[in-house]
């Protein structure tokens, strides 16, 4: 008794060739991701490791926003313009750095595929403007430097928010999807009021009470708010439709 068998595949033809198999990329981030990662790591690295101790006291005074330089008690120096876009590139520790480097690549991975590197870029620098613009209005005359991505960060998560969280990995790279959600929507949407909510519960509870594990110096909650406030309300200026299929 002969047992059934199964049609046979064809044999591929001699002249037609295999199709290469998909490579992976091994750190599946956005290039421009990648650069301020490495911006940061690499600010970090020249604090801990390279510069001595006045060269680290210029690069914090030249490079962090100290909210008091800005009453105009002090003079002038060309400083003033940068330190509000350079402060977002420095940490104060390893913790700090580390915990928003993760971040970093979790939120704005996403956003970054969504908007392009030149649209992120200019999201990352607006949304750090703004974080420092609120910490400095409720602190004009604070004299402690203001570092670390944290505001821009907040900013993307902001812009999360938005999109509901929603993500396209269709093309093999995932970013958020669809239009940008009304404000009412948003309001109304279980999984983000619990995000928020849980979100602002840690930044106060880390900022007002001091209970930030790990981290140097006191959390700056009021540059989270501010960044956060202009990644969810101004999104749509830096928004890019998604390509039509």
């Amino acid at each position: 008794m002969n047992e059934p068998t199964s049609p046979t595949e064809p044999e591929p033809r001699p002249d037609e060739e295999a199709p290469e198999p998909r490579r992976e990329p091994v750190f599946n981030l956005p290039p421009v991701v990648l650069a301020v990662i490495a911006i940061c790591s690499i600010v970090f690295l020249l604090q801990q490791y390279v510069l001595n101790e006045t060269q680290q006291m210029t690069l914090l005074y030249d490079g962090a926003f100290i909210p008091v330089l800005y009453t105009g008690q002090y003079g002038f120096d060309w400083f003033l313009f940068t330190r509000p876009f350079t402060y977002a590139f420095m940490h104060g520790g390893f913790a700090h750095i580390a915990i928003n480097m993760v971040w970093l690549a979790a939120f704005g991975s996403p956003l970054a595929n969504r908007l392009g590197a030149l649209r992120f870029a200019v999201f990352y620098a607006v949304t750090g403007l703004a974080s420092v613009a609120l910490f400095w209005a409720m602190h004009p005359y604070g004299e402690m430097p203001l570092v670390g991505a944290s505001g821009a960060i907040s900013g993307m998560m902001g812009a999360a928010a938005r999109y509901g969280f929603r993500i396209d990995r269709s093309s093999g790279r995932a970013a958020f999807a669809g239009d940008p959600l009304p404000i009412a929507i948003v309001l109304r949407l279980r999984g983000v009021v619990t995000f928020l909510g849980v979100w602002m519960v840690i930044n106060l509870a880390t900022g007002l009470l001091d209970l930030a594990p790990g981290i140097d110096g006191q959390i700056a909650w009021e540059a989270h708010i501010g960044g956060f406030v202009a990644g969810f309300f101004g999104l749509r200026f830096f928004d890019r439709p998604p390509p039509a299929e």
